[in-house]
């Protein structure tokens, strides 16, 4: 390794050793052979030639966890709490003082278009009732019992105008979406009456996101197969070839998600949790197989055995593989320093099935490629390739990118300037991102909770879907003191900027509270309603009660998502801070070249910020987000970011690895930085184009999804891979190594000494594969 000669030489070096360097084929074999049986190879060997065995345990293991999965696998579902933040501590005042005004409340919108619901009283009265019976609420108000509000005050319902429509608020004593889906049965009974009377009911908030049909991936997993299966063919000309990935990554993938389901049993994961899983289990399993598949081919070429090839493989790309999906998992681990469970266990989902994919391409893949053995190549539909073909001779004319490479050493300014001006336009709508909570009027109007959001739209105003709860704790007040602080309060409540009506505030039985609601001009999502949020608790109110004991919160569903926002936003730089310091070393410890891991962390930072961008535009300026099936413009969902980063920061790292690794084999065996980039890139171009198009394939189906998450993820990782692969692969990587040429592998002697020793792809074991190797 470069910087591990003695210590009396000069205090740094970018030489390669000299020992590594030599070019004599003999002391490679030897050198190899000596360390060529490692654990690695062995149980790469081992996979191989006892397929049968290998192959039943896959099977009996994923039936096994399928079985436990459907007994005893838990539901997802969107439920968190910020103990500390002010939705939370207002909340727990609240219940505190007067249980049933407390708790969580969603809507049940009920509209006649027959006439007045008047006609309907003794329907309403028997549904409130039955409501008010299920489990876990607290509490439900009857519309038609409701006094309207004030003379010359704005229609905030609960009943309308012209009497066709009104919202029965039921209050919970847990998130209604943490209720299972089970839990719409008692839901559907009580307000059958209004039904049957011909009423149209609805389900808003919580309780509608919990109507929501339950996510189907199926179609877009076959479009991601599909592609996949195409891409493989063109690019490896074999089916069997093209057959191991996929059933490789398949069978990893239901594994991962019997898994995760059976967590899910103990532990709260989201809704989005198992699509999320699926995107990256999918993509992360066919990368994995393609690495080690096209090194054990091109064995098999050269003349080797088949399961001392897989045995090469498995001690050689296998080792990258384990780097790879250690380091997606670090940086998905790094989202628990958002400090939030929610936020965390999404990481943890994911990891869960690249933890699967990596198993899955270390065992079952070698027992595939045992179980082919020679016949790998048998079912053509044009002449198969490996890994060198394209470029072979890549130290002499090469191929096509071993000669792009080579054009790149000689004009590199050119093409770093080329990949940087790309990057940036792409970044520019990132200047303007606005994160948020997508709310119910972007889901499809199938959707139950679309269809109240439009109801209590049309009929109270936008504000009425997100309405705010105003508290305030005068417990510490004296008793002669409090109704100067309720008129106090309650004159300040007046024209608030941005408040369509905010409810005079009255007392709570015991008087130590007063309570009030506030409804935003605006729809929930919209930052003129988190302006509202902030303008509430951090002017209008504290001034209000100035010189009192009295406390203020804004709690609610709405004020619970600003609180949310504010501590992703927060902790965002400390994510993208840790995420990339863990994956700087990550790269300096492997390839020991100070310089190479700083730029591998720059360039990744870069293309993620062009990939935020692209969202930003799509969905936010609405730049095709209709075409998408979005309705309308919406925010940047508050965590999708944190997430992007995390995962693709991690998902870079798989071409990073692949890449540098045979950029360093090359510098190490000739000491020519330029000409090892080429080479390189010559061997690595076509595995690099075939898994990213795999991977952008897999990621663009999920954008079918009605889920308007699902659909920013599935675009955003679609085009930071896509990016990864064209723009930094392909222009950024060759141009920076070549302006740094040697020198991309410096690292001071000190330091070399402190880093411990990682052997990302086997250097003892680099020998080619030879028949009978298997059986020395």
């Amino acid at each position: 390794m470069a910087g591990s000669a003695d210590s009396t030489d000069s205090t740094d070096s970018t030489d390669p050793p000299e020992s590594t360097g030599s070019n004599d084929p003999s002391s490679v074999g030897v050198s190899a052979r000596g360390a060529r049986r490692g654990l690695l190879r062995r149980w790469g060997e081992a996979c191989a030639r006892r397929f049968a065995v290998v192959l039943i345990a896959w099977v009996v293991a994923v039936g096994g966890l399928v079985v436990l999965h459907s007994a005893y696998g838990g539901e997802y579902s969107d439920d968190f709490n910020l103990p500390g933040s002010q939705s939370q501590d207002g909340l727990d005042v609240l219940q505190r003082h007067d249980p049933a005004a407390g708790g969580y409340s969603s809507q049940v919108v009920v509209h006649d278009g027959q006439g007045s619901l008047d006609r309907l009283g003794p329907q309403m009265a028997s549904a409130v009732s039955e409501l008010g019976k299920l489990p876990h609420v607290l509490a439900a108000q009857n519309p038609l019992e409701t006094p309207p509000p004030p003379s010359g005050a704005p229609d905030v319902g609960p009943l309308s105008t012209d009497g066709r429509t009104a919202y029965i608020t039921v209050r919970f004593d847990v998130r209604p979406n943490s209720l299972g889906s089970g839990y719409l049965d008692g839901v559907d009974v009580a307000v059958r009456p209004l039904r049957d009377a011909g009423a149209q009911v609805d389900y808003g908030g919580p309780l509608g996101e919990l109507a929501r049909p339950a996510p189907s991936d199926g179609t877009s997993e076959l479009i991601g197969f599909g592609v996949a299966v195409v891409v493989l063919l063109v690019g490896f000309g074999s089916v069997l070839a093209a057959l191991v990935p996929l059933v490789s990554a398949l069978v990893s993938v239901v594994a991962g998600l019997s898994c995760l389901g059976l967590l899910a049993a103990a532990l709260t994961f989201a809704t989005v949790s198992p699509t999320l899983a699926t995107m990256i289990g999918i993509g992360v399993g066919i990368d994995y197989a393609l690495f080690l598949l096209t090194r054990h081919r091109q064995d098999l070429m050269d003349g080797a055995d088949p399961v001392a090839a897989a045995g090469h493989a498995v001690a050689t790309s296998g080792r990258a593989v384990l780097v790879s999906g250690a380091t997606v998992i670090v940086a998905l681990a790094g989202l628990w320093v958002s400090g939030v469970a929610f936020i965390g266990l999404l990481g943890v989902a994911a990891a869960v099935t690249v933890l699967t994919a990596v198993l899955g391409a270390l065992t079952l893949v070698p027992a595939l490629l045992g179980l082919i053995g020679r016949r790998v190549d048998r079912l053509r539909v044009r002449t198969p390739v490996a890994e060198t073909a394209g470029g072979q001779g890549a130290e002499g004319d090469g191929g096509l990118w071993y000669r792009y490479a080579r054009r790149v050493a000689r004009r590199p300014w050119w093409f770093l300037a080329g990949g940087v001006v790309t990057l940036a336009v792409l970044t520019v709508p990132l200047f303007s991102i606005q994160l948020g909570h997508i709310d119910d009027g972007a889901d499809p109007t199938s959707f139950t909770d679309r269809r109240a959001y439009d109801r209590m739209t049309d009929a109270f105003g936008p504000g009425s879907n997100g309405p705010l709860t105003i508290v305030v704790d005068q417990s510490g007040v004296p008793t002669g003191d409090r109704a100067s602080v309720q008129g106090d309060v309650n004159r300040a409540l007046t024209d608030v900027p941005g408040a369509a009506y905010v409810t005079p505030l009255t007392p709570t039985s015991d008087g130590d509270v007063l309570v009030g609601t506030a409804y935003s001009d605006s729809r929930p999502q919209s930052a003129d309603t988190t302006d509202l949020v902030n303008r509430l608790r951090d002017d209008v109110l504290p001034q209000a009660v100035s010189g009192t004991q009295a406390q203020t919160y804004v709690t609610g569903t709405t004020a619970a998502q600003v609180d949310f926002l504010d501590v992703v936003s927060a902790r965002l730089p400390l994510i993208i801070a840790v995420v990339v310091s863990l994956a700087f070393l990550i790269i300096l410890v492997v390839f020991r070249g100070l310089l190479v891991a700083l730029k591998a962390a720059a360039l990744n930072v870069v293309s993620i910020a062009a990939a935020y961008g692209v969202v930003v535009a799509v969905f936010q300026w609405g730049w095709g987000g209709p075409a998408l099936g979005v309705s309308g413009t919406v925010p940047i969902e508050s965590y999708v970011p944190m997430m992007m980063f995390a995962i693709l920061f991690g998902l870079s790292m798989d071409y990073e690895i692949f890449l540098l690794t045979r950029v360093h084999e090359a510098w190490l065996r000739t000491g020519d930085a330029r000409a090892g980039v080429a080479h390189a890139l010559a061997i690595t171009a076509r595995v690099i184009t075939c898994a990213a198009l795999i991977m952008v394939s897999v990621f663009a189906a999920f954008v079918i999804s009605d889920n308007v998450i699902v659909k920013m993820l599935g675009l955003g990782l679609a085009v930071s891979v896509l990016i990864d692969a064209t723009v930094v692969r392909l222009l950024l990587v060759p141009a920076v190594l070549s302006l740094l040429g040697g020198s991309a592998w410096w690292v001071p002697r000190w330091l070399d000494r402190v880093l411990p020793h990682v052997d990302t792809e086997g250097e003892g074991e680099r020998a080619p594969a030879r028949a009978g190797d298997a059986d020395a």
